[in-house]
C-alpha cells in the first residue's frame, strides 16, 4: 500500500480507515513518497503497528523517504524505527 506524500490532519481519517480495512492481513506500507508526516498520522501508524503486532501479523514499512525518517525520529516514535518494521 503506497502512502500519500502529505500525511497531515486531513489524511489521518482516510489513513485510519484504509488500515482498518486491512486488519488481520500482513501489510506492507510504502512510505517512499512521504514528504510530510504530521503527528496525528504518526499516531495512526503507531496504533496500527501495535494492532498488527497484537494480532501476530506482519506490519512493514518499506522505502522510507528522508522526510518520513526524519519526522519519525523527531517525534521519537521508536516503535516505527525497529528494524523488523522498516526496511
Amino acid at each position: 500500500m503506497q502512502l500519500a506524500s502529505i500525511l497531515d490532519l486531513a489524511a489521518a481519517a482516510p489513513l485510519s480507515a484504509a488500515l482498518r480495512a486491512q486488519r488481520g492481513k500482513p501489510i506492507e506500507l510504502d512510505v517512499s513518497a512521504v514528504e510530510r508526516l504530521g503527528g496525528l498520522c504518526l499516531q495512526v501508524l503507531v496504533a496500527a503497528q501495535r494492532a498488527w503486532q497484537a494480532d501476530g501479523v506482519p506490519f512493514t514499512l518499506v522505502n522510507p523517504s528522508q522526510p518520513f525518517a526524519d519526522a519519525v525520529r523527531l517525534m521519537a516514535a521508536d516503535e516505527l524505527t525497529a528494524s523488523e518494521i522498516i526496511r
